[in-house]
């Protein structure tokens, strides 16, 4: 058992911020994080995506923000916590995982422990990381070096839900270690955490909640293809279904972000590799991707109505640009598809959103934002049920 815990949270975003100022309560917490922009503006209390407030940034027990890896050299816990997002081919790209877990092992010690949050598919720690921390530190797996596997389960854009209140499942690598890294966790989490039986499990129960929610949205999503059809309306429909008891009220909508709409193909990307493949999860991932390309031929269509056909020209202002309400994540949002599909009908088309980055969304989407909802619009489409817009 390790005594005086030194925590390092290797990646700053939506999960190692929140994650490295819970620990700072009781713990020595060094947050560390390859962005020097990043770097500098959390040394100044800001976080730029508006989930954690200056307050936050006073912990009981001072945390050091850095970019320099030999500052974490004397942590004898690493937690890493950076993005795992696929390729253009829909495959796992563990680029950044393999890439922290390689650093870590550079300056890992006789008795260290290395925790993984980032999502990945059943089998990745101990089969894609844990020999890139041997072969970066020459050490020995489950003797000189320990792993633990704990899913995060960060909300972005929740307030209600802190970190501290969402129940954490841990996992580790002897019987020993994952009691020791459940503790830890229960010490700063206290909702209580759920000790999986092993490191697979724990990163299957994180790839199969995602996976969950995508399926369901994704039945919604295709009865309001259908019904539209039928010339119903599925907000009545839902509304009828749901007086009953077991009925689930999933809605019908846009499915991006970093979590649901990635994650399900860590999971068929896994089955694949075991020689199943996954009817229900890649179908339902096929429904929720054309969900934007759909809602912009809808629009389209109205104008058309409205206008005997004569559209071009006519302007469109969108509400909302980030993957989800009340976030300024942009990550594949599919809002994006909305815009093009609307482009390309020829429309003028603008975008409001106060919740996000706009120099960031004209940087990686080539979009200008407007920063005013000033003027005049043919049509106004609420893509992202921000709070500001009610």
């Amino acid at each position: 058992m390790l005594q005086n815990y030194k925590i390092a949270v290797v990646g700053l975003g939506y999960v190692g911020l929140p994650l490295a100022l819970a620990f700072a309560d009781k713990y020595s917490v060094i947050g560390f994080d390859i962005n020097e922009t990043r770097i500098l503006e959390l040394q100044n209390k800001n976080d730029i995506s508006k989930e954690i407030e200056r307050d936050a940034f006073n912990t009981k027990v001072s945390i050091l923000f850095t970019h320099d890896l030999k500052d974490i050299a004397p942590c004898n816990v690493y937690i890493i916590t950076v993005p795992t997002p696929i390729d253009q081919n829909k495959q796992p790209d563990l680029h950044s995982l393999l890439g922290a877990s390689q650093s870590v092992g550079s300056i890992l010690k006789k008795g260290d422990i290395v925790i993984f949050e980032s999502t990945v598919y059943p089998g990745c720690t101990e089969e894609e990381c844990v020999p890139v921390l041997e072969k970066s530190s020459g050490l020995l797996f489950n003797q000189d070096f320990f792993v633990g596997y704990s899913p995060e389960r960060i909300n972005p854009g929740d307030k209600t839900r802190p970190i501290q209140s969402i129940i954490k499942v841990t996992s580790g690598s002897t019987p020993t270690i994952a009691e020791e890294i459940d503790n830890l966790y229960k010490s700063v989490i206290t909702a209580g955490t759920y000790l999986a039986p092993s490191i697979k499990v724990a990163e299957a129960s994180k790839a199969i909640e995602n996976a969950q929610r995508d399926v369901n949205i994704s039945f919604m999503n295709e009865l309001a293809l259908i019904f539209d059809k039928l010339g119903i309306d599925i907000d009545e429909v839902l509304d009828a279904a749901k007086t009953k008891w077991n009925f689930l009220p999933f809605k019908p909508g846009l499915v991006g972000g970093h979590c649901i709409g990635v994650d399900p193909h860590y999971l068929a990307y896994k089955a694949m590799q075991v020689g199943y493949t996954p009817k229900v999860i890649l179908s339902g991932r096929e429904v929720n991707e054309q969900m934007g390309i759909w809602m912009g031929e809808k629009i389209i269509a109205q104008l058309a109505t409205q206008f005997n056909g004569e559209i071009k020209g006519k302007k469109v202002l969108i509400l909302g640009f980030a993957f989800k309400e009340n976030c300024s994540d942009t990550r594949n949002t599919k809002v994006i598809d909305v815009y093009n599909t609307l482009q390309r009908a020829g429309l003028e088309v603008a975008i409001y959103d106060p919740c996000v980055n706009r120099k960031q969304v004209q940087k990686e989407f080539g979009i200008k934002l407007i920063d005013s909802t000033e003027g005049k619009y043919d049509y106004i489409f609420k893509a992202v049920d921000h709070l500001i817009f009610k």
